[in-house]
């Protein structure tokens, strides 16, 4: 079989085009995901965005630096409003407290959007094994035609079954729950005809 150079560059513009269709399923997503942002998340974001930001610790240790120095050494001509530091510290307390639900707020976001980013990551395992188990089949059926032999015959009859999920499922949670018992193995059932 001779490979000639044009067809590297028609695969190429192939796998580009594949490459640009998914990337383009990608962005259209993201943007549906961000149209959906309602106002207030949206105000949680940028609030969140800030929190985690130097110009918020340079925001605080201005505040409470002043608000502190000013406290305790006295400006001159500035009497002091806090002297005990009561309202600063019942301040910062509310603060911590907004300050956390807002976090908070943003981690179920994300939490949910790397959720979903797992169910696809899953979708599209499940999809690669079922398509290789199926290519696993036609290989083996091709080169049994042929009369060939390969050190993973043994094998072939395993190799060529689908992967029951709820039964690895209950396998990886009975080894969670129990410790390794042994050699875990994945369930297979024959592929459907």
């Amino acid at each position: 079989m001779t490979v000639r150079p044009g067809n590297f560059a028609k695969q190429a513009a192939s796998l580009d085009a594949i490459l640009e269709r998914n990337i383009r399923a990608l962005v259209d997503r993201r943007k549906d995901e961000e149209a959906a942002v309602t106002r207030q998340e949206r105000f949680v974001v940028r609030i969140t965005c800030f929190i985690g930001s130097p110009g918020f610790i340079y925001a605080h240790l201005l505040i409470f630096g002043v608000w502190v120095t000013a406290n305790i050494f006295a400006f001159p001509g500035l009497p002091k409003f806090d002297a005990e530091l009561v309202h600063i510290a019942t301040f910062a307390s509310i603060e911590a407290i907004f300050l956390t639900t807002f976090v908070l707020i943003a981690q179920n976001r994300m939490a949910t959007l790397a959720h979903k980013r797992a169910e696809l990551d899953l979708q599209i395992s499940l999809l690669t094994e079922y398509e290789l188990t199926k290519l696993i089949a036609v290989v083996a059926a091709v080169a049994e035609r042929l009369r060939v032999k390969t050190d993973v015959d043994e094998e072939l009859a395993e190799l060529k079954q689908d992967v029951v999920v709820d039964a690895v499922l209950d396998k990886i949670e009975d080894a969670a729950d129990t410790g390794p018992a042994g050699k875990a193995t994945a369930h297979r059932t024959e592929p459907a005809a």
